[in-house]
């Protein structure tokens, strides 16, 4: 029978490097014959319980993420550009090419009232 602390090594291993959450039975699968999954992976939810992460179970398969309480932290605020209009690009262009410039004079190359 193979070491419960070597056993609850494995499966932290497995469980932080997989692409999703693993089942009892994934876990199992991946480690020798014998090795007591369920006790390692309780010994292992006990040992993250209160950290910044947490090993927990979602619909029958486990997955360390963040603690509830820290979801704060990973989130990034960024500003989405915002395209401006063709006529905001228009008095642009035309500030760029005459200014200075007066209102009245981009109005009179546009040919429209801003």
């Amino acid at each position: 029978m193979p070491n419960p602390a070597e056993t609850e090594r494995r499966v932290e291993a497995l469980l932080f490097a997989a692409a999703g959450p693993l089942s009892l039975d994934d876990l199992a699968r991946r480690l020798p014959e014998g090795s007591d999954v369920d006790r390692a992976v309780a010994d292992l939810q006990t040992r993250y319980a209160g950290r910044g992460v947490e090993l927990v179970c979602v619909a029958d398969r486990w997955r360390f993420q963040t603690a509830a309480d820290l979801a704060f932290l990973m989130t990034v605020e960024r500003e989405e550009p915002r395209r401006l209009s063709r006529a905001a690009q228009e008095t642009l262009a035309i500030i760029a090419y005459h200014q200075p410039v007066t209102r009245a004079e981009i109005e009179a190359v546009r040919g429209v009232q801003a």
